[in-house]
């Protein structure tokens, strides 16, 4: 897989306007990073639930695109969340990694951890994917 992050932002600028920082990118894993923010956090300091199923889904679309043909279009079509402790600190990771690739899909299972690399949240997206439209 050869994108960018710079790539992604420009398909997707949610990305950037969320924040998202890339650290990895390939098809068996996509590592992404949210900075903790005020603005991005909810009662107790913890980073508010809907920025981290923003950050999941970056992931996701991101992993299940690279496991597609080039040029894949990914929508997300069902998404399962399991909020296992708050997220706290600087920064958010997401490990995304596909755990089945057929034709016209990919399950994508991503893990949220803190800064300490504690498992916070576990998501399961499963990511339709198409070639885009000529």
């Amino acid at each position: 897989m050869a994108v960018s992050a710079e790539a992604i932002y420009e398909a997707a600028p949610f990305a950037r306007t969320l924040g998202v920082r890339f650290d990895a990118l390939s098809a068996s894993q996509v590592r992404a990073r949210l900075p903790w923010g005020k603005g991005l956090s909810t009662v107790g300091g913890g980073m508010h639930g809907g920025a981290l199923m923003g950050l999941a889904d970056v992931a996701a679309a991101v992993c299940a695109s690279a496991n597609g043909p080039e040029g894949t279009l990914p929508s997300t079509i069902e998404s399962s969340s399991h909020f296992l402790r708050p997220v706290t600190g600087d920064h958010a990771l997401a490990v995304a990694r596909p755990i089945h690739v057929g034709g016209s899909s990919v399950v994508v299972e991503v893990d949220l951890l803190d800064e300490h690399e504690v498992l916070c949240v576990r998501v399961t997206q499963v990511v339709v994917i198409r070639a885009p439209k000529r």
